[in-house]
């Protein structure tokens, strides 16, 4: 790991300290937040996708993985995200969790089922983005993602899905969790994913993630380069993603 990691460190503090997290303090602002977040929950398969795509074999006929360590991180990856414990006795992808809190929150599920619904069609997602309910903020931070998965080189995704997500998701998850101070409220789904996504991927698959990019980046200084260039870029995305949750939940 380079020594020059540091530069993300302002990055980081800025989204452990977020003002976000404090003013989700009704259900009203969770909803908000909720209805613009699930997007990102979303947008996550896509950089998964674009790693297991190249680094696993997913394609008839079959032929054996370039690196079965590679292939075996990846899948293990894959398994959690697409069919995890769901709390309740069965299994469920971590997005369709996410849809269960927030139909038991009450939160809106138009914008992103209307969403999905397009892509099943076979819709471009890039033009799907485009439905007016869908927020700028979360157009934004969608599409850098997807561009990130469709074009950057495979040592750069892998930065954009450790960085960006599995590196800082149980922090800032820790942060909503301390700040959230109301009790009796409809959020029991809601603070199961955010426990085992806090559980998940700081315990397996938060080192899994790095060991997979630093033996994609190994000892080039311009591949490790690029995956910090990309690294910034996530994360400013973020805060931007969650700049926009606390503008909508202040209001016009």
């Amino acid at each position: 790991m380079p020594q020059s990691i540091d530069r993300l460190t302002p990055l980081r503090d800025t989204l452990m300290n977020h003002a976000m997290y404090s003013a989700l303090q009704s259900m009203a602002a969770l909803h908000i937040f909720m209805e613009r977040h699930v997007f990102a929950v979303w947008d996550f398969m896509s950089l998964l996708k674009r790693l297991q795509t190249e680094l696993t074999t997913v394609r008839v006929p079959w032929t054996p993985p370039g690196n079965d360590r590679y292939a075996r991180l990846i899948n293990e990856i894959v398994l959690g995200e697409e069919s995890d414990e769901d709390g309740q006795g069965g299994y469920t992808s971590h997005f369709g969790l996410y849809l269960s809190a927030m139909a038991e929150a009450g939160a809106n599920l138009k914008p992103i089922l209307s969403f999905t619904e397009r892509l099943e069609t076979g819709e471009n997602p890039w033009t799907a983005l485009q439905q007016p309910a869908i927020p700028s903020g979360v157009r934004e931070f969608v599409s850098h993602t997807l561009s990130i998965a469709e074009t950057a080189p495979i040592h750069s995704v892998a930065a954009a899905f450790f960085y960006g997500r599995e590196d800082i998701i149980p922090g800032m998850f820790q942060a909503m969790i301390a700040r959230w101070t109301r009790s009796g409220e409809p959020v029991t789904r809601f603070h199961y994913y955010l426990a085992r996504h806090i559980e998940v991927d700081r315990d397996r698959h938060g080192p899994w993630a790095q060991e997979l990019l630093a033996d994609l980046c190994g000892s080039s200084a311009e591949r490790w380069d690029d995956a910090l260039t990309t690294a910034e870029a996530v994360l400013s995305a973020r805060v931007a993603l969650w700049n926009s949750v606390l503008t909508g939940i202040a209001g016009p």
